[in-house]
Order: structure tokens, then sequence, then C-alpha cells
């Protein structure tokens, strides 16, 4: 029986905590609950929430007052035990990043497409059937936000940057749009997503843009939010969906990847 310690994380990692329990794991915990102190020189694997952090200085830890040093914690890893992140890396360790595994990626972005969904639906007067939407990225998150609208009767647009992307949505039967085209593209539509890691609006598409309402599910920010509002816009920042609108959907598929990896592991 393998010994797991998770460190940090929200709702999901106590799903998570409670389902390796029940595939026979001994698991403890670090950050996870307000009186949790586990020594983690004792665990086999160390497991880290998503995403493993936001400052890249201390653990994501949103349900507890901790602060959990990176540093601190990978001067307490040793070289035997594996350690499994989200987006990002312990140098010279035995690090996995199970954020970057595509059996990890693409299913969490169902949850994600949905949460995204429920946004608009919860803050727009109309309809999504017969509405303008254009989704910025077509990555793991795009794909599955842009299908799923579509099948609600969205009238969807997709801005990528390979060929080979606007082939699929050619053959998928999207419009599309290149993205470096979109601030020089008369934007009208009535909802934005952006799925991209990168800002690729600009302030004045935004001014320009008939858009009501623009949502940013990137961890890192599509566009300027701020400037957003001050143009009227309702935009909401968006990160870590599948944890709160599906903690439960987050969970097993967290729970199957992590499993899956620590048996290939070994």
């Amino acid at each position: 029986m393998k010994k797991i310690t998770i460190i940090g994380g929200d709702n999901r990692l106590k799903m998570v905590k409670k389902a390796l329990i029940k595939e026979g794991y001994s698991v403890d915990t670090l950050g996870l609950y307000e009186d949790d102190f586990a020594n983690i020189s004792t665990s086999e694997v160390i497991l880290f929430p998503v995403p493993t952090t936001k400052d890249s200085k201390t653990v994501f830890t949103p349900l507890t007052d901790k602060k959990i040093s990176l540093e601190e914690i990978a001067n307490q890893i040793s070289s035997e035990q594996l350690v499994l992140c989200c987006n990002y890396n312990f140098q010279n360790k035995k690090c996995i990043d199970y954020g970057a595994l595509d059996s990890y990626a693409l299913l969490n972005a169902i949850p994600t497409a949905e949460g995204a969904i429920k946004i608009a639906i919860e803050n727009t007067p109309f309809c999504l059937w017969q509405s303008k939407i254009l989704v910025i990225g077509y990555g793991r998150v795009g794909k599955i936000l842009a299908n799923r609208l579509k099948s609600l009767g969205a009238n969807v647009t997709v801005s990528a940057r390979k060929p080979s992307d606007f082939a699929m949505l050619s053959a998928l039967g999207f419009s599309f749009i290149h993205t470096e085209q979109l601030n020089q593209t008369e934007l009208s539509f009535d909802i934005i997503f952006s799925t991209v890691d990168v800002t690729v609006l600009e302030d004045s598409a935004i001014k320009d843009s008939s858009a009501t309402l623009l949502v940013d599910l990137s961890s890192k920010g599509g566009f300027n939010l701020e400037a957003a509002k001050s143009f009227g816009k309702k935009a909401l920042k968006a990160p870590g969906l599948p944890g709160i609108i599906a903690p439960k959907t987050a969970a097993d598929i967290l729970c199957n990847t992590i499993t899956t990896v620590i048996n290939t592991y070994n």
C-alpha cells in the first residue's frame, strides 16, 4: 500500500483523498485542512493541486490560511519520492506535470466548458441559441467549448493559428478567423470567450466590439478585464472552473489520472 501526501488544493482534492483511500492508498494531507500537518518524508508519492501554485512561490491552498513555500517543500523532497504537479515542475526531482497530460487535460476541459456555458447563461439576457459567439483559441478547452456551444444552436466563430486547425474547423462547419487578425476585424459578437494564456485582444478591439460579455477562461489572461469593464462590457475572469462547478467530476478525472500515472511509473 503506497502512502500519498496531498499538499494544498480545493474541494476536489478533498474528494480525491476519499477516492484514493477507496482505491487502497494511505493518504495524508498538508494545507488541505486547517489542522493537518503531514510529514511528507514518510510518503512515496506527493500530490500537488490544480494549479500547484499561482504565484510561483507558494502552494495553492485556498481552503486554509497556511503559506507553504515551494522552496521549502522542494528541500524536503527526496530523490526517491514521486512528485505529481499541475503546470509546475520541481527541478531535479522525479516530477510529473499531470496538467500537461492529454489524458487529464482533455477530460478536464469538459467541466471547464460546461462551467463557461453556465457563466454565459447566467450573465446574459438572451439565449445562447442563435447568439453570435467568438471562442479565442482552439486548444483542448476551445475545441470542447466550441462544440458544446454549437450543439446549443449558437453561431460560433473560432480563432486559431494552425492550418490544420482551420481545416478541422472547416470540416466541422465552424466559422473561423486567424488569431492575428482579431484586432483588425470588426468583432460583431454577443459573447467572447478567451481560452489562451497570452493577451491577444487589444483594448481598442474590445472597445469597438459589440460583445456584452467577455469571459477569460485562461490562467494568465487573454485580454484586459479592467479596460473591458471601463468600456461598459461585462468582463469576467473564470479560472479553475472544474473544481468550482463540478468538484466531483473534477476529482474523478484527477484520481483516475493519478492512479494511472502511479501504476505506469512503477
